[in-house]
């Protein structure tokens, strides 16, 4: 199997985590917390349906080599593969909102829950709010996203059968 085979694979379980652990497992559990985990499945399968097209590209020779780093994949994703494949920029606002939120929880002194949200505080105590509803937004985007990354990938895969 190829690079970009394994990559769109681990996506799709990737989403699929994600929406059990928020449609089954958050409900019965009722932490909050636990909405981090989702938004980190969510990352994982942004970040690996946009390395499938990378590495599908560079299977093709269609772009340069380049670092196998997450920031390199995204320069070149937006860079080259965004205009080339006509892909919604909304796709590039939800990756980098997704990573945002999570660096955010990891740089923070302070987080807590309140009722069903999760609530992360900065240094300067500018707050972000994660709720169900958001994430639900963002499954649903990311869902779109997936699909839309497998139907480019999959124009030639019989190649590699």
């Amino acid at each position: 199997m190829e690079e970009f085979q394994l990559a769109r694979d681990k996506a799709r379980k990737n989403i699929s985590v994600a929406d059990h652990m928020l449609i089954m497992t958050f409900p019965l559990v009722k932490d909050p917390k636990l909405l981090l985990a989702v938004l980190e499945n969510i990352y994982s399968a942004l970040s690996n349906a946009m390395s499938s097209l990378v590495y599908y590209e560079r299977t093709f020779k269609r772009i340069p080599q380049f670092q196998d780093t997450q920031e390199s994949k995204f320069n070149v994703f937006k860079d080259r593969l965004v205009e080339r494949h006509n892909i919604n920029k909304e796709y590039l606002r939800l990756i980098q909102e997704v990573r945002e939120i999570l660096l955010e929880h990891r740089r923070s002194p302070v987080e807590f829950s309140r009722g069903d949200r999760f609530v992360i505080c900065s240094s300067n105590y500018r707050m972000k709010t994660i709720s169900v509803e958001d994430i639900k937004k963002y499954i649903a985007k990311t869902r779109l996203f997936v699909a839309d990354m497998e139907r480019l990938v999959s124009r030639d895969a019989g190649i590699f059968k």
